[in-house]
């Protein structure tokens, strides 16, 4: 049994429906909260359990930061795997509202720690970022690299979340994988990500804010290439015997702690340009462009070395650039009866 939080978000929404798919019963937890349109929160429960059987997926709505509803899930089911993909996403949110940071992505994922601690697991899976890189001009980011210097609150949560599972992970032996998303993309996605923004503003004929005047890079990575990585790292869990890389954030792993961290990326860095000109070529429209400074928070460059994730799994993500816009466009153009 699998326990996904944040299943009504966009990956946890795919992750389920894979997992579903493979004959896995899953549990899933989310919140519903109003970041941005609760109704495609709802249009994806609706898509999970229209490929359910009975019994399979049971859906609790909840706070990871009540811990008292987390235990109350946990005592009844005791899953053997959790992937923990529910947190406050968004760079450029995390300006704007920075206690909601504190609240979901520390004190609900120490509960998620705490919870492995009084009901053992065999592996915790949980979502970080690429923007834990913050300022390191090294590319491409490798999981040994410094993240010392993160560019905002988000990326400041998601190295923290990896210190805390670090810890855990040492003093209680919790098998835990991080996992070091890029740019994810893809159709259901977040109606605040670039991609979803991009392809609104030009049906509607309004402006595309274009940031650091489109000189920017991404390691733009798809879903289901997310997805396929994700379900082949469930049952990897790393051992106690086992070191990566020798050290973390300067911490040594003299003890041998089963813990890891695997960057997810397509591995292709592309200008964000270029991104606009597939869009608009798979739109068959053209953008209006509105170019703005670089805006805080923002990296100008991100790309990843998988070469762990390829030695741990035998998967390298590969869906193009092309093929993955194209697949969006369709899912809006008849999701939003364009």
């Amino acid at each position: 049994m699998i326990l996904v939080t944040g299943c009504a978000g966009f990956i946890g929404f795919h992750l389920t429906n894979r997992l579903l798919a493979e004959g896995e019963t899953i549990i899933g937890i989310d919140n519903l909260n109003s970041y941005y349109d609760v109704k495609l929160k709802q249009a994806r429960l609706a898509k999970i359990s229209s490929n359910t059987t009975s019994g399979q997926f049971r859906f609790y709505k909840g706070d990871l930061e009540n811990y008292k509803f987390l235990e109350e899930v946990f005592s009844k089911h005791k899953p053997d795997l959790i992937v923990n993909l529910a947190a406050q996403a968004g760079v450029r949110y995390s300006l704007e509202s920075p206690y909601t940071y504190l609240s979901s992505n520390i004190t609900g994922f120490l509960n998620i720690l705490e919870i492995c601690r009084k009901y053992p697991v065999k592996h915790l899976l949980y979502a970080s970022s690429s923007s834990v890189y913050g300022a390191n001009a090294k590319l491409p980011y490798s999981e040994s690299d410094d993240v010392s210097r993160p560019l905002s609150l988000y990326a400041s949560s998601k190295k923290t979340n990896e210190l805390m599972a670090h810890t855990y992970s040492h003093l209680f032996k919790i098998p835990s994988t991080g996992l070091r998303f890029f740019t994810v993309y893809g159709p259901w996605g977040r109606p605040d990500m670039a991609l979803f923004l991009f392809t609104e503003a030009i049906l509607k004929g309004k402006q595309l804010d274009v940031y650091n005047h489109g000189n920017m890079v991404r390691d733009f990575t798809f879903v289901e290439d997310i997805v396929e990585s994700v379900a082949r790292l469930i049952n990897l869990p790393p051992s106690n015997k086992t070191i990566q890389n020798g050290t973390h954030f300067g911490i040594a792993e003299s003890n041998y702690v089963p813990y890891r961290i695997v960057n997810i990326g397509n591995s292709t860095p592309t200008p964000l340009m270029n991104y606009i000109l597939e869009l608009e070529s798979c739109l068959g429209r053209k953008a209006r462009l509105n170019y703005m400074p670089m805006q805080m928070g923002d990296v100008m460059e991100t790309s990843a070395d998988t070469s762990l994730l390829q030695k741990l799994t035998g998967y390298k993500p590969k869906t193009s650039i092309n093929e993955g816009i194209r697949s969006f466009v369709n899912w809006y153009l008849d999701f939003y009866k364009y």
